[in-house]
């Protein structure tokens, strides 16, 4: 029998990108046992995965280094025969390079990539040839399966889809607003045009992280939509997908929730500011929309994750989006 480790302890939508490879090694090798290592509080996305068999955890704010070495001893412990690395940090690369496993596979840009057994160039796409995520990361277990990426999954359980059940009684979108980075958020007040202008046969719902519930409540307060529910901190990471599977359409920024939709094949309209689908984190959903400005900005795209304010300070990619770029992938209301 097969034993697979997957690392990936960076943020929620790269865990999410990531579970393509389970998806991926379980068509291969349904009788392997595949683990998958996260960072500690992204855990959730996976507890209910039918294909992994355990999902370590790694405490990177309290005693990071001790925890490390912990892990790495439980990694060499458990033997595995690959240890498949998604990431391009030292840390990582470094459990990695002395797993112990048969084989160590990362890319070549991870400091510890010379110790690896396989080693995999990372690609960058262009505009005129795009390179998804998952497509990167199918390139590090093509040798083993084959050079056709599959699309990641989350899978919410009976319960999660019990407590979101209540909400779906009528016709409604999600809007997830918030962002980690404020170059890929889309302005508050451009938010609150666009729910001002959905239908009222639409409940709309607002969707994130608890801290994302003070804007929020800022754009429900605000806008004259009678029907909008702020959930932020409400519901967990499978019970927000659980709920955007059923949606008429989810509206996000280039964020997790993009990534969430992708998983359950949700319908989605992923709008970009700072950023550009030609770094390779689009959406993957069968229905999906790519809203952005509609002028050539020379300062877009002005970072590979975002920026904590405009450089120039004009914000034009994303205060220059037109309110009816979105309002044209809503499906007509019931």
């Amino acid at each position: 029998m097969q034993k697979f480790l997957i690392i990936q302890t960076a943020f929620i939508g790269d865990v999410v990108l990531s579970t393509a490879l389970i998806e991926k090694l379980h068509q291969y090798y349904p009788e392997a046992k595949i683990d998958f290592l996260v960072r500690k509080g992204n855990e959730s996305l996976l507890s209910e995965h039918p294909y992994l068999h355990e999902t370590l955890v790694w405490d990177k704010k309290k005693n990071k280094y001790r925890n490390l070495i912990k892990l790495l001893r439980r990694i060499r412990k458990s033997k595995y025969d690959k240890v498949i690395n998604v990431q391009r940090f030292a840390a990582t690369g470094f459990l990695t390079a002395f797993s112990g496993a048969k084989q160590s596979i990362g890319f070549d840009k991870n400091p510890w990539s010379s110790f690896f057994s396989k080693k995999v160039k990372h690609k960058i796409g262009t505009k005129e040839n795009i390179i998804h995520e998952v497509d990167r990361n199918n390139e590090l277990i093509k040798d083993f399966t084959d050079v056709v990426s599959v699309k990641p999954g989350l899978y919410p359980s009976a319960s999660d889809e019990l407590v979101v059940k209540r909400f779906k009684t009528t016709q409604y979108i999600t809007v997830s607003p918030a962002s980690v980075w404020f170059t890929k958020r889309f302005p508050k007040q451009k938010w609150i045009e666009f729910l001002d202008k959905v239908p009222a046969s639409y409940t709309i719902y607002l969707l994130g992280a608890p801290n994302d519930s003070i804007l929020a409540d800022e754009i429900k307060n605000t806008s004259t939509h009678t029907s909008v529910v702020n959930l932020c901190g409400q519901l967990s990471f499978l019970q927000s997908a659980a709920l955007m599977k059923d949606a008429a359409m989810n509206y996000v920024n280039d964020s997790a929730p993009m990534h969430f939709a992708s998983a359950v094949n949700a319908p989605v309209t992923a709008i970009y500011c700072s950023t550009v689908l030609s770094f390779g984190y689009g959406p993957l959903s069968d229905k999906k929309f790519i809203v952005e400005t509609g002028e050539n900005l020379e300062c877009r795209p002005c970072g590979l994750h975002g920026r904590k304010a405009c450089p120039l300070g004009h914000f034009k990619c994303a205060l220059s989006i037109e309110i009816s770029q979105l309002l044209n992938t809503l499906p007509e209301a019931k």
